[in-house]
């Protein structure tokens, strides 16, 4: 019997990624996929078109959506699987951190002017972001200008603490897990051993396990085999829910290959989703 090769973890154009919903199923079928998830961050937007087109195709889908949470004044991302695309409170979370975002991008960009880099906020209001770019639009105004090579220049040299920028502050963990549930959907911590949330696995685990998550994202693209495992070991010893992605961003960030790393369903738990 044939295994079916999952990935749960992929973002288009909708957020940050640079492939349509007719790419993402296309490459899909090209590296030999069976089941894949959208999960873009703070919207659904391109949920329903790429599930049509991927049930059109024989492959199995799994709606889903990333979202930006706060815990003792760390970022965490949160998986959101099965969940209810049209409840009310969880869209309405959704557009209040795609606003937080977008405020954060344009006092971002205010704080640069003021400290002398040759950018305006009147011109970064003029400024079309195209979204088959990937990554959002004060990225890509600052890479038009010049002053930034890649996303990792952006976050290592721009985007830092000594030029008084940071990310704003998103809703509480827990509260995000609650309204995720609400919406009917299962909430998963999304790369807990990734250096996405700088404090490292066992931190982040001595944090993350009192809150109530369903699950852990225990295969992705920035863990190690051994970090996989322990996270896959500490699921099954507490009955919680495995997955795992590549979080890839079509051709935006270049290290996060769609497939990447290879995980078939017998690998995971996805419960009740499929």
């Amino acid at each position: 019997m044939k295994k079916i090769r999952c990935d749960l973890h992929l973002h288009t154009t909708a957020s940050d990624g640079t492939w349509l919903p007719e790419e993402v199923v296309k490459n899909a079928l090209k590296v030999g996929l069976d089941l894949i998830a959208v999960t873009d961050h703070e919207t659904t937007n391109n949920v329903i078109a790429t599930e049509i087109l991927a049930k059109e195709a024989g492959l199995k889908f799994v709606r889903g959506v990333e979202i930006s949470a706060n815990h003792n004044h760390k970022m965490f991302h949160v998986l959101g699987y099965g969940i209810e695309l049209e409840n009310k409170n969880l869209q309405e979370l959704l557009h209040h951190n795609e606003g937080l975002l977008e405020r954060k991008d344009e006092e971002s960009i205010q704080i640069l002017a003021e400290q002398g880099w040759s950018v305006s906020l009147a011109e970064y209001a003029c400024y079309v972001n195209n979204r088959r770019r990937g990554g959002w639009k004060a990225l890509n105004y600052l890479f038009d200008k010049g002053l930034c090579t890649d996303v990792r220049d952006f976050f290592t040299r721009i985007f830092i603490k000594e030029n008084s920028l940071s990310f704003p502050v998103f809703p509480p963990v827990h509260e995000v897990i609650a309204l995720i549930k609400a919406a009917g959907g299962v909430a998963v911590l999304a790369h807990p051993a990734s250096e996405i949330h700088g404090p490292g696995l066992s931190k982040t685990m001595s944090e993350m396990s009192k809150e109530a998550f369903d699950g852990f994202e225990c295969f992705h693209s920035r863990h190690s085999i051994d970090d996989a495992n322990w996270l896959k070991e500490y699921c099954l010893k507490h009955n919680l829910l495995i997955t795992g992605g590549s979080d890839c961003h079509g051709k935006f960030v270049k290290d996060r290959e769609l497939g990447k790393p290879v995980i078939y369903l017998e690998d995971l738990n996805l419960g009740n989703l499929i």
